[in-house]
């Protein structure tokens, strides 16, 4: 896999991480190239899709350089997604309609764990 994920060009609040991988970036960035992990999203060509797909209230970011290698990756279940910022959890679930699309493109959703 060649890709990388764009690094956050700012940590403020604007920062929103994508309710399946969980990569984080800015709303612009979302708005502007999608995930790169999740384009059957086309988050880049409907930026309604960004709000509903991705959320401002995670814990914590992990920069991630080579996923396939990184012990920590693979405990939080990212060791197959690009190069980049992730967050530790996201407490949402995607949205039904979302999680159909992962059916549909066969690519697993693991929602987040009730407390």
């Amino acid at each position: 896999m060649g890709s990388v994920a764009q690094i956050p060009t700012s940590f403020g609040h604007e920062l929103r991480a994508c309710l399946r991988c969980k990569l984080v970036k800015t709303y612009d960035q979302f708005r502007e190239s999608g995930c790169e992990n999740c384009p059957f999203f086309g988050l880049d060509k409907d930026h309604e899709r960004v709000v509903e797909c991705t959320t401002p209230n995670f814990t914590g970011i992990i920069s991630v350089m080579d996923p396939n290698r990184s012990w920590a990756a693979r405990w939080l279940r990212i060791g197959r997604f690009v190069p980049g910022c992730y967050t530790l959890a996201v407490t949402e679930a995607l949205p039904e309609e979302f999680q159909g699309i992962c059916e549909e493109e066969r690519v697993q959703y693991v929602p987040p764990k009730r407390g």
